[in-house]
């Protein structure tokens, strides 16, 4: 007991450790502020009153609260058809682009493999030219994918730079005497790479489940583009026609004043409104998936 005490007041903080963990704490509390604020000031501005939030009067709590921009976009038929397939674009696309991205990273790991530095050569080359807006529409309607919604997940399935992420982190995580161990007990490539690759790799796969689902979750070009049937429409399509409905005047010089202040005010509300629909899913979603994307970060980029 005595030793313990004796421990305890020989261990002292030092008046520079003491300043060091103030300007640690401070400096990234107000990083997290710098960050946090503007998503929390969306949230509050959805639903106050716009002439406060456009006078600088709503800071850090909501003013004369009003749901009714939430209102009038759930009221917008079509937004349930909007989110139906964008769910349906970001699971379908991000489980197509995960299983595309491992297998070919898996194939260019391997250095039995005497075609991989032409393949890496050539898709790198991706990276820096395209063929362009022309040409990959005409492709798309060559190959029967125009207004389809295999467009929008099979069009930029594969990123480029995520392969080169999931080769680095299988080449320097699973060991290759791991490879050589299954290959003397009789299994082949594919019983590695679907019982051991796959299930090794969960901090990759939770990061390039993240990335792709926002990807295909907030895609509109690709819709805008080669989409034509609304009921093939993703969400944020609709949005932007609501945005625009709102934000549109009348040309009629002899419109109502008073009408028009209504309609500019209901836009803004509506305007803060879409981000927050559109956003708060990810927003839901990061929490439970952040360990695994620092994890996976982390290794794929110091294990190069």
């Amino acid at each position: 007991m005595m030793q313990k005490t004796l421990v305890r007041q020989s261990v002292r903080v030092s008046f520079s450790d003491t300043l060091f963990a103030v300007l640690n704490y401070g400096i990234l509390s107000l990083v997290l502020f710098i960050v946090a604020y503007p998503l929390y000031f969306i949230l509050i501005a959805s639903i106050s009153n716009p002439d406060l939030v456009n006078t600088g009067q709503v800071l850090f709590y909501p003013k004369e609260i009003s749901l009714e921009g939430y209102q009038r976009i759930y009221n917008y038929n079509d937004i349930w058809t909007g989110y139906a397939n964008t769910i349906f674009y970001a699971a379908v696309g991000t489980c197509i682009s995960i299983f595309l991205t491992m297998t070919l990273g898996y194939a260019l790991s391997l250095n039995v493999f005497s075609g991989r530095k032409f393949i890496m050569v050539f898709i790198t080359i991706t990276m820096f030219f395209s063929g362009g807006l022309i040409p990959t529409f005409l492709l798309v309607i060559n190959l029967g994918l125009h207004d389809t919604r295999a467009v929008m997940v099979l069009l930029g399935a594969v990123s480029v730079f995520y392969v080169i992420v999931t080769r680095t982190f299988i080449r320097s995580t699973l060991p290759h005497e791991l490879q050589e161990a299954v290959f003397i007990d009789g299994g082949t490539h594919f019983r590695y790479f679907f019982q051991f690759v796959m299930p090794l790799s969960k901090a990759l796969i939770a990061v390039l489940a993240l990335i792709y689902g926002i990807g295909h979750w907030n895609d509109y070009f690709r819709a805008l583009i080669y989409l034509r049937d609304r009921g093939k429409w993703p969400l944020q399509l609709f949005l932007r026609i609501i945005l625009v409905l709102n934000q549109t005047g009348d040309t009629d010089m002899m419109v109502d004043i008073a009408a028009e202040q209504e309609r500019l005010r209901l836009a803004e509300l509506i305007k803060y409104g879409i981000i927050i629909v559109a956003s708060a899913p990810v927003l839901i979603l990061y929490p439970f998936l952040q360990k695994y994307f620092v994890k996976g970060v982390m290794i794929g980029s110091l294990k190069g």
